[in-house]
């Protein structure tokens, strides 16, 4: 028994606003209910969970859920009644259908199931700002959904989509879009060529990071120091490692992207891996992952302020790593802060290609990339809003980048250009 149930069970966490339980439940414990005028966030993850009680909806003030890798094979209609909830995680279980559905929702999460199709009640959740698919058996999307016109981040990778309705790309606010692994953009999959380099060459040491699709080490080669990322090779949020893999090596060499090195051969797990640049120490996060609260914008520092030199150098810097992506046919699907690397004076570089995918030849090019652009848009405007001398000019980019009418949107390559112009202006 866990420390956080033997807690539960003798009254010692009267009052919680969160309980985290993973033990091997097989029931849900009663006792939670012991704290419905307080709990807000349950996690139940790492379970064997089935079913959810008929009067979970006594936990009225409940607005997250978790209960990733359980034994649930339907989503629990339960869920409907629950008048709170703002965040539902049901992350690799066995789930064939989904019914019940919160209107309330502003974050779905129902990677790695076995769903074939959604329910036209998700065009209720009209506060839906995340929903991630990947990972499941979705062939099509409810028409209904077209009113959920508050959707930022959707995931859609690793699914079976042949294609996908044009209403998605007149959301006003989507941004972020996966669709890796699907029928409709593997034809465009491909690995571009690049050296192999033997694991038995590699000296791998302490751990640089881990996310959801692999592990970073620290690590020599050739007398050189370099990273070593290894990845998983389950899907993960937002996909298939093998299409990341595939993106970054497809992204080839760009002053703003990490450099890659060569490809991992022979491992002895036969685990898929990239042996990159170390990049370094001087360089960091430019923020942090959204929170629960933030929901889909990353969160900087506290009191983290940048020049007009700074987050103008960093604009034009990721202006060129989009404009050069989007020349290949390269959708990065997770264009954020936190997965750019920059330093003092400006120097950035973009990097993980988690959600990356190639343009599917069904979709028009020039809709994909201007979801991308609202994502640029989000990135200066962050910039913008910790920043206090920014001229009005590049204020005026930002919102034409994040206009609600996605064809007003300025493609890469003007971006890049108006960036380019002001940046020679502000050194003359």
């Amino acid at each position: 028994m866990s420390d956080s149930l033997s807690k539960l069970r003798s009254g010692q966490l009267a009052g919680a606003t969160r309980i985290d339980l993973s033990c091997g439940l097989t029931e849900f414990p009663r006792e939670i209910f012991e704290l419905a005028d307080t709990l807000e966030v349950l996690n139940l993850t790492g379970n064997r969970l089935s079913e959810l009680p008929d009067d979970l909806p006594r936990l009225s003030k409940l607005r997250i859920l978790f209960c990733s890798a359980n034994e649930f094979r339907h989503l629990p209609a339960v869920l409907g009644q629950c008048p709170a909830l703002e965040m539902i995680g049901f992350k690799s279980n066995a789930i064939e259908s989904v019914t019940g559905v919160p209107t309330s929702l502003r974050w779905l999460i129902l990677t790695d199931n076995r769903i074939e199709r959604l329910p036209a009640s998700l065009g209720n959740c009209t506060r839906l700002q995340k929903l991630m698919l990947a990972g499941n058996l979705l062939k099509e999307l409810p028409e209904e959904m077209a009113a959920c016109r508050a959707l930022e981040l959707v995931r859609l990778s690793a699914n079976r989509f042949h294609a996908l309705p044009a209403w998605l790309f007149e959301l006003p606010r989507l941004a972020w879009l996966a669709l890796g692994g699907n029928p409709l953009s593997d034809a465009n999959h491909r690995l571009s060529p690049i050296a192999g380099i033997p694991w038995q060459a590699i000296r791998t040491d302490e751990i640089l990071g881990e996310g959801a699709s692999g592990t970073i080490y620290k690590g020599s080669w050739q007398s050189r120091d370099i990273a070593v990322k290894i990845f998983k090779g389950a899907v993960t949020s937002d996909g298939l490692p093998a299409d990341e893999m595939a993106a970054c090596l497809a992204a080839g060499d760009h002053p703003h992207l990490i450099p890659v090195l060569g490809k991992i051969t022979d491992h002895p797990t036969a685990a898929q891996g990239l042996v990159l640049d170390l990049i370094g120490k001087d360089f960091a996060s430019l923020a942090g992952p959204p929170s629960w609260e933030t929901c889909t914008r990353d969160v900087y520092r506290e009191g983290h302020r940048f020049s007009r030199a700074e987050a103008l150098r960093i604009a034009n810097g990721m202006a060129a790593a989009g404009r050069m992506l989007h020349e290949r046919g390269i959708l990065h699907g997770d264009f954020y802060a936190h997965n750019i690397l920059a330093n003092a004076a400006g120097d950035c570089l973009l990097g993980d290609f988690g959600a990356a995918s190639f343009y599917p030849e069904l979709l028009p090019a020039q809709a994909l990339e201007r979801i991308e652009a609202r994502a640029f848009g989000c990135l200066l405007e962050e910039l913008l809003d910790r920043c206090d001398d920014a001229t009005e000019e590049i204020r005026e980019l930002a919102n034409d980048c994040l206009s609600p009418v996605p064809a007003e949107r300025p493609l890469f390559s003007a971006i890049a250009e108006r960036l380019e112009d002001m940046a020679a202006r502000s050194t003359c």
